[in-house]
């Protein structure tokens, strides 16, 4: 068994041990720019996307497709991870990734699309919380809290530069390339991972079997759920019979795995974990924050596309406060951490600020002043930024490294599970409501209106913006009524996550990695 020690004033590490650790966490930050940079450099070139490709009413697939497919494969790799070791299963995850976005730069029609976000997703899912888990196989907990909150800044500054990068592409040499440019990075991140994650080897003991039943149903449970929330309400009422049968079918399944697990060798979500207090209060107070960062910010660069009426690179730089109050709030919490050992503090602040932030947004207007809007992004920023990756932390210092990683994969699991939730939820929800608005709108306006209210489903900013304003204020106020007022609703999940949060039993954080 190998230990680390780390003084409470900072790390006492040979020179080449801390060149080595630099050049781990090198690899370790390119891998999660792969991951985190493609789920934000379409959001600017959606409406173009599915304006194109004829596919508006497949909006929501294009975001939920790719989170969805994450959020099944996160606990698998991290199972995986922890039994055949973190460096294959990295590689394998990139590889996969690689694939979707050859298939995605390919793709002749929204079907294709969708099919290569899902291909992405299979990859995507394991590379935020594989590089989580081997920074926590390298660095005490204690110390942790300063790499955890640069990694949260990965994700702060993919969000400022996927948007613009997704704008530029969309305005110059086309969105496909947002696809194209994903080979080229992967590539690195694969060349780095070889190169510098080299992780203490493991122990010479007996593999435990792989739990691929358990893997199946949870997978079977993930889907079927979120086409709950994705069909529900939009294109089947929610007491079809499709729907019944869905949900039914999600609690079955549900049920089936928890019985598996219960009895599995090796389970790849562990019962053993939900005994924990800080896992549950942390889990659960992730995946409320999960739901509402996700369904707040997915469709956030279209709204101001559509409003405004604004390119999409004006649109991405007007994302710039939010995710920079993020960086800032993520690395910043992260080093307190680390010098004081107190951490409790930071994702209840957290919960508060982005329930306001919340309800700042739901107060937009279509006439509403662009600072206002910047800075209401930015408290909503805050807010995530305090809290993300020190919820992480605490699942990570409630358990040995031997499963930190099946820990760290499921506390994340749950956490995209609200993401994917909120994400198809709002998605679901924005579309009906936005059908509705136009056609109330638009009605008695003539025929002209009549014509653009029909042709909803290939919308694109450029089209709006070029409309007369008897047509597009119609427009813009149903983008306007149809997204916004959901942010309210979405203010209770910020105060249930606070609630939970202060179940968090604040323990001494580990000063010693095996």
């Amino acid at each position: 068994m190998t230990t680390t020690t780390v003084e409470k004033t900072g790390t006492q590490r040979t020179p080449s041990a801390q060149r080595h650790l630099t050049l781990l966490f090198i690899g370790l930050m390119v891998t999660m720019l792969l991951a985190s940079l493609n789920q934000t450099v379409l959001s600017t070139a959606l409406p173009t996307i599915v304006g194109e490709l004829d596919g508006v009413n497949h909006m929501t697939w294009v975001i939920t497709s790719y989170i969805l497919a994450a959020t099944i494969m996160m606990p698998i790799y991290g199972r995986v991870s922890d039994i055949v070791g973190r460096k294959p299963a990295i590689l394998t995850a990139i590889t996969v990734f690689i694939v979707g976005s050859i298939v995605g730069g390919l793709a002749p029609n929204i079907e294709m699309l969708i099919a290569a976000r899902v291909v992405q997703g299979l990859g995507g899912g394991g590379l935020i919380i594989l590089s989580q888990a081997a920074i926590a196989d390298v660095v005490p907990a204690r110390e942790r809290g300063r790499y955890m909150g640069i990694m949260g800044s990965v994700f702060a500054v993919s969000s400022v530069a996927g948007p613009l990068l997704g704008g530029w592409l969309t305005e110059g040499p086309g969105w496909r390339w947002a696809f194209w440019l994903s080979v080229p990075l992967g590539l690195v991140a694969i060349a780095t991972t070889v190169a510098f994650l080299k992780l203490p080897p493991r122990r010479d003991e007996p593999r435990p079997p792989i739990d691929y039943l358990g893997m199946a149903l949870l997978s079977a449970a993930t889907t079927t759920l979120v086409l709950v929330c994705t069909w529900g309400g939009g294109t089947y009422a929610w007491d079809s019979a499709l729907i019944i049968g869905l949900a039914v079918s999600t609690v079955a399944l549900a049920a089936m795995f928890m019985w598996v697990e219960s009895r599995a060798a090796s389970p790849v979500i562990p019962l053993a974990l939900f005994r924990d207090r800080n896992f549950n209060a942390a889990t659960f107070a992730g995946l409320m924050i999960g739901i509402a960062m996700f369904g707040a910010i997915g469709y956030m660069p279209t709204y101001i596309q559509m409003v405004t009426g604004v390119s999409a690179t004006t649109a991405g730089l007007l994302m710039v406060p939010m995710m920079g109050s993020l960086l800032v709030a993520s690395i910043g919490s992260g080093q307190i951490v680390s010098r004081t050992g107190k951490y409790k503090a930071f994702p209840l602040a957290g919960a508060l600020v982005m329930g306001i932030g919340l309800y700042l947004l739901s107060t937009l207007q279509v006439d509403s002043p662009t600072w206002v809007l910047c800075t209401y992004l930015a408290v909503f920023g805050v807010g995530i930024g305090l809290a993300m990756q020190i919820i992480v932390l605490i699942v990570q210092n409630s358990f040995p490294n031997s499963i930190v990683g099946t820990a760290t994969a499921s506390t994340n699991y749950f956490r995209q599970v609200g993401a994917t939730v909120g994400s198809a939820i709002v998605g679901s929800v924005f579309a009906t409501r936005l059908t509705e608005g136009l056609h109330a709108h638009l009605d008695g306006l003539g025929e002209a209106a009549a014509d653009a209210g029909n042709s909803s489903a290939s919308f694109t900013p450029g089209m709006v913006s070029s409309l007369p304003d008897a047509i597009r204020i119609p427009i813009i106020e149903s983008y306007n009524e149809a997204l916004l007022p959901i942010f309210a609703f979405m203010i209770p999940l910020a105060v249930v996550a606070f609630v939970s949060l202060l179940f968090v039993r604040e323990t001494t954080l580990s000063t010693t990695v095996e």
